[in-house]
C-alpha cells in the first residue's frame, strides 16, 4: 500500500507541472501576439479556445475519471498536455495556434479533473485540508514558468524550443512519481452516464458561481497582465512580466496558507475576505495605473484569488450523493465559464 507521504509527494510534483506548462504557455503570449501580428481582438479569439475547449472537456473528464479511475486519466491526460505544449511552440499561423490551444484546453481539463479527484481522495484519507497547499505548487511553478519564460525570452530562445525544455522536464516527472498515484475501483455501470448530466444541486450550483467570479479574475490575469502592463501602464519591456510574476507569486504564497485560515476562520470566511481582496486590488490597478501600483494590486488580486478554486473543490468534494469526480466537474464547469 503507497503511504500517504508518498502519494502527497507524487501529487504535489504533479500539480507542479501542470501550473509550469500553463504558466510557460502564458508567459509567452506576447510573443505569440507580436510574432502573428494579432490586434487584442484576435488575440483575445485564439485564447477564447482555451476555456472552450476546458468546458467542451468537463462532461468527458468526468465520465473518464469515474469509468476509468483518476489515477489512469491523470497519467494519459498528463503526457498528451505536454506534447501538446510542443505543438503549440510548433504552431506557424494563428489558426493552427487556435486549433493548438483549444486540444490544450480540452486536455488540460481532462487532467485537472482527475488529479483533484486524486488529490481529494488523498485529503479525505489525512482528515484535514491539503488541496490549499497542491495547487500552491500549481500557483509557486506558475511563478518559476514566468521567470523562466523572462529567461528564455532574454535569450532569444523560441517558444518552440521553450516548450520543448519543459516537455522533457514533464517526462522525468511523469516516470519518477508515476507510482505514488492509488488507482480507484472502476464504475462500469450505466448510471455513470446519468451521473454526469445530472442537474447539480443549489449547493453546488452556489460552489459553482463563486468559482466563477475567483476564475474570471484568473483568466483576466493570466490572458492580460502581461498585455495591461503592456498597452495601459506603457512599462519598460524588462518590467511587463512582473505584474504576471507578482501574481502568480502571492497566489502561491495564498494557497499555502489557505488550509490553516480555512481550519482557524471556517472556509466561508476565508471566501468572503478573498472577495474583498480580489475587488480591493482590481479597483486599485485600474484607478492608478503605474508600474507599482499595478504591482500591488496584481499581489493583492493573487491573495484573494489563491483560495477560491482549492476551496469550492473541497466543499464540493463533500457532497454524498456523487462521485467526487462528478461533483468537481460540476463546480468546475460553471467556474470555468469566468474563463470566457
Amino acid at each position: 500500500m503507497v503511504q500517504l507521504k508518498t502519494r502527497r509527494i507524487s501529487a504535489g510534483a504533479f500539480f507542479f507541472l501542470t501550473g509550469l506548462c500553463f504558466s510557460s504557455w502564458a508567459s509567452r503570449i506576447p510573443d505569440f501576439q507580436q510574432k502573428f501580428s494579432l490586434s487584442e481582438g484576435q488575440l483575445g479569439s485564439v485564447l477564447l479556445g482555451l476555456p472552450l475547449g476546458s468546458l467542451l472537456a468537463l462532461p468527458l473528464a468526468a465520465w473518464a475519471v469515474v469509468k476509468f479511475g483518476s489515477r489512469s486519466v491523470v497519467m494519459v491526460g498528463l503526457s498528451l498536455y505536454i506534447l501538446v505544449l510542443v505543438g503549440i511552440g510548433f504552431s506557424m499561423d494563428a489558426f493552427f495556434l487556435s486549433v493548438m490551444v483549444f486540444i490544450f484546453g480540452m486536455i488540460g481539463n481532462m487532467m485537472n479533473i482527475s488529479l483533484n479527484t486524486q488529490a481529494l481522495n488523498l485529503e479525505k484519507d489525512y482528515g484535514r485540508n491539503i488541496l490549499g497547499s497542491l495547487h500552491g505548487l500549481w500557483s509557486l511553478a506558475g511563478f518559476a514558468g514566468a521567470g523562466i519564460g523572462g529567461l528564455m525570452v532574454y535569450f532569444k530562445l523560441s517558444p518552440f524550443h521553450h516548450y520543448s525544455i519543459v516537455s522533457l522536464i514533464g517526462v522525468f516527472v511523469i516516470f519518477t512519481f508515476r507510482n505514488g498515484f492509488v488507482p480507484e475501483v472502476q464504475d462500469k455501470s450505466n448510471s455513470v452516464k446519468g451521473m454526469v448530466w445530472r442537474k447539480p444541486d443549489k449547493t453546488l450550483l452556489r460552489l459553482g458561481m463563486v468559482g466563477f467570479c475567483g476564475m474570471m479574475c484568473e483568466g483576466c490575469m493570466f490572458d492580460w497582465s502581461g498585455v495591461y502592463m503592456n498597452k495601459v501602464v506603457m512599462a519598460p519591456a524588462y518590467l511587463v512580466p512582473t505584474g504576471y510574476i507578482a501574481y502568480m507569486g502571492s497566489m502561491a504564497i495564498g494557497r499555502f496558507a489557505a488550509d490553516k485560515l480555512a481550519h482557524r476562520f471556517g472556509m466561508i470566511s476565508v471566501l468572503q475576505g478573498s472577495g474583498i481582496l480580489i475587488f480591493s486590488g482590481l479597483v486599485l490597478s485600474i484607478a492608478y495605473p503605474f508600474v507599482y501600483t499595478v504591482i500591488i494590486g496584481f499581489l493583492m488580486v493573487g491573495l484573494g484569488t489563491a483560495a477560491i478554486v482549492p476551496l469550492c473543490f473541497s466543499l464540493a468534494a463533500n457532497s454524498t450523493s456523487l462521485p467526487t469526480g462528478i461533483a468537481i466537474a460540476m463546480v468546475s464547469t460553471i467556474s470555468f465559464l469566468g474563463f470566457c
